[in-house]
């Protein structure tokens, strides 16, 4: 089965929303990366939950986006706290958010996605989470600092 470049970009959009969820599901339950992984990929993707189905998400950048979290979790937190206000450290930050920080920094830090590009999406992460607060906004602002550190060269 041949994948479209459009289809593509819309199942790694659906990939960093799952990264999102799993990683959130981590926290709050404990569960290893590699159970969740499976969870998400057997049981999540292109299922249908109230007569809804979600997007098929794309294996590669799911596993690369948890992989990365996890690896560089230390160090992608520390990049987080230094975006954030002082006062509000990551830890006291809601977890959802707490997820996508994660997730984001794992792609800034693998340098392969254009930071232009996973602001912008992890934005509309944020957008799908929080459709109606200043999340979205927020996620920008940080997600444009950790960018700036990571890759100072592509700005």
């Amino acid at each position: 089965m041949t994948i479209s470049n459009n289809q593509l970009r819309k199942m790694k959009a659906a990939s960093r929303l799952y990264a999102v969820q799993a990683l959130f599901q981590m926290e709050a339950s404990g569960q290893s990366v590699d159970a969740v992984m499976r969870e998400f990929e057997d049981h999540r993707f292109g299922a249908t939950y109230e007569g809804d189905e979600m997007m098929e998400g794309d294996p590669d950048t799911f596993r690369a986006l948890m992989e990365g979290a996890v690896d560089n979790q230390a160090s992608i937190d520390q990049m987080t706290d230094r975006a954030l206000v002082a006062k509000w450290p990551i830890a006291r930050i809601d977890p959802t958010l707490r997820a996508l920080f994660r997730a984001a920094g794992a792609e800034l830090v693998a340098e392969k996605t254009p930071p232009r590009v996973v602001i912008t999406e992890f934005v509309d992460v944020a957008r799908a989470f929080f459709p109606e607060g200043k999340e979205p906004q927020f996620v920008n602002a940080v997600l444009d600092h950790m960018a700036r550190e990571a890759r100072p060269a592509a700005f």
